[in-house]
């Protein structure tokens, strides 16, 4: 007979938002032991599996503390009662909790004034989606039930809620009846119970003991303090949204990029220092998502998406927010790879033209049959085979450029997103790979007369021969990293040269004026004009992650904030229950310059 060996979930505590899949384990008659799913359906020799999911309530009103999300919170900030920001934000687990975050907290505080002052209302993005319909106190008096009468967690059909049982103070409501279970707000504090039964068939009759197991309390979803988009021109533009609620003006658009870090290499070892639960898959992929979203930028640069990943999430869930998806997978000669670049963009803004794929394998392969001795082949291919890739896109402008001399002209506008690699070691791969995709960007540039956008992970920190070569259109022969060229490929150094004129957006920071920027200069090097950090891990901090662009054709109008320190809470990294990736987003708003007749 069909019977359930044992039940489990990834992860102990429950995420508003985060769907909750157990691990069941069966064994079936002839002594085979399973994980597939057994519905009514498909029964296997007479027996079919039944799902539960029960929220146990407690009488006992409970609140979470809105930093550290698995304590319970002991105080409460009446400035967000008085504010109108939602509760949940408002409780704390400690004083000194309290305390340490207020330099943050307040900001919650100016940014409801300039909401209700601005639009009348609160802005939803403002807190964040999870949240915000979140009371953070718990009204035990009477069942969700009340208020929603079926069941429609999950992929099975309705069902009417019941209450099942009250015993010691705690009332067990029903609240599922599939495999799966996504807690919701009105589950904020309270322990889940997940129930699994073998059923017979034809008789509908329970057979055995259910197997069950009980979550710790469900929490809300972490929220980092939100980044605003600043001018250039040091005037804050945060609250001028368009009907889509985004910054740009008519002719104007925007470019994320963001290493999001793919779920192969976000393991505990490397990661220590971040929650288990905030580690988890299910959870990062709907923290980024909501954070990807509530950018609303035209175009979207993704590194290290796993491909799975990119069809099955990614994919369909910014369709829905109406982005269209290219995407690149890493090639696998070395390692079997699993990620690689996504690029989305908004369809009632651009349309896709032509898409190209940069494989560094290939012209590795090209580079060591035309300069590399025969004896030397396999060597060369060894250091330089290391599956990266690059994608570019060619898109179309829907929209109407301000002071484009050319009514009804196409405008085009290129965008490439690539993940250089990764080893400290291998400065001359990294050079070659970035030498490489700028070469092939100037045979697009020399066909048409097209802006362009270089977005990604460079690997590469703003002192590095990489950056001087993107960012100054050369690479000093002096210097240091041109040392460690074992292949020769980097001669003659005069080679390592190109005629875009690119410019890091976020140099635009250190160039602009007005008070707005102070705070964004004093994260910033002075000596490099790039930001300070990107990338920020226990073992790293620095630069990574770049947008250029060509300035000959594009003028940048903001930049997303960027982050400090502090911003990361004390004596944590990334990634972070508020921050899912290592690296953090970077956003520009560009606009772009007037066609001069000839």
């Amino acid at each position: 007979m069909l019977s359930v060996v044992r039940v489990h979930l990834p992860s102990d505590i429950p995420i508003v938002g985060c769907e909750l899949s157990p691990y069941v384990l069966l064994r079936k008659p002839d002594k085979n032991v399973i994980n597939d799913d057994v519905p009514e359906t498909a029964p296997i020799d007479g027996h079919f599996l039944r799902y539960k999911w029960y929220r146990i309530q407690s009488d006992k009103k409970v609140a979470v503390c809105s930093v550290h999300p698995t304590e319970q919170a002991t105080l409460q900030c009446l400035g967000c009662i008085k504010a109108k920001i939602p509760l949940a934000k408002s409780y704390h687990c400690s004083p000194k909790c309290f305390s340490d975050a207020w330099q943050h907290h307040r900001v919650l505080h100016d940014r409801a004034a300039s909401a209700v002052n601005e639009n009348g209302a609160e802005d939803e993005e403002l807190f964040g989606r999870f949240n915000s319909t979140g009371s953070g106190v718990l009204n035990t008096g009477l069942p969700p039930s009340t208020s929603s009468p079926n069941l429609t967690n999950g992929s099975t059909p309705l069902y009417p809620a019941a209450v099942t049982q009250r015993s010691g103070g705690e009332t067990w409501f029903e609240v599922g009846r599939s495999k799966t279970y996504t807690p919701s707000a009105d589950d904020i504090g309270h322990a889940l119970k997940f129930e699994c039964v073998v059923v017979d068939a034809e008789t509908k009759m329970v057979v055995g003991h259910p197997m069950t197991l009980t979550t710790s309390r469900v929490i809300p979803a972490p929220t980092p303090t939100p980044r605003r988009m600043i001018s250039v021109s040091g005037v804050d533009v945060m609250g001028h949204l368009d009907s889509d609620g985004r910054v740009t003006s008519a002719g104007n658009f925007t470019v994320l990029s963001y290493n999001i870090l793919a779920d192969a290499y976000a393991t505990s070892d490397t990661y220590s220092y971040c929650p288990s639960w905030a580690l988890s898959w299910p959870y990062r992929r709907q923290n980024l998502l909501r954070e990807i979203v509530g950018y609303r930028a035209d175009i979207v640069c993704l590194q290290e998406v796993q491909y799975d990943h990119f069809d099955e999430f990614f994919a369909p869930e910014l369709d829905k927010h109406g982005y269209q998806a290219l995407y690149k997978r890493k090639t696998s000669e070395v390692t079997h790879t699993v990620d690689g670049c996504a690029t989305f963009f908004r369809r009632d803004r651009f349309a896709h033209v032509k898409k190209y794929e940069v494989e560094f394998n290939k012209a590795a392969q090209s580079l060591t049959e035309a300069v590399v001795p025969v004896a030397q082949k396999k060597t060369a291919l060894n250091r330089l085979v290391k599956d990266n890739v690059a994608l570019i896109a060619v898109l179309e402008a829907k929209f109407s450029h301000q002071g484009v001399d050319t009514p009804g002209k196409r405008q085009l506008l290129c965008v490439a997103n690539t993940h250089v690699n990764v080893h400290q070691d291998l400065k001359d791969v990294k050079l070659w790979q970035v030498h490489t995709l700028l070469k092939g960007l100037e045979k697009i540039a020399a066909s048409a007369d097209i802006p362009m956008l270089v977005c990604g992970d460079f690997n590469s920190t703003p002192s590095s021969a990489p950056h001087a070569l993107l960012a100054m259109g050369k690479v000093d022969p002096l210097h240091p990293e041109l040392a460690v060229d074992p292949l020769g490929i980097l001669r003659p150094h005069t080679k390592l040269a190109h005629q875009l004129p690119l410019v890091s957006a976020y140099s635009s920071f250190a160039r602009g004026m007005g008070p707005g920027l102070e705070q964004q200069r004093r994260r910033m090097d002075s000596t490099t004009n790039e930001p300070l950090f990107t990338n920020c891990t226990r073992d790293f901090l620095g630069t990574l992650d770049y947008i250029y662009y060509t300035a000959d054709s594009l003028t940048v109008e903001s930049l997303l904030e960027l982050l400090d320190e502090d911003s990361l809470r004390k004596d944590t990294a990334l990634p972070s229950p508020e921050w899912s990736s290592d690296h953090i987003a970077l956003l520009a708003e560009f606009r772009c310059k007037p066609r001069i007749r000839r």
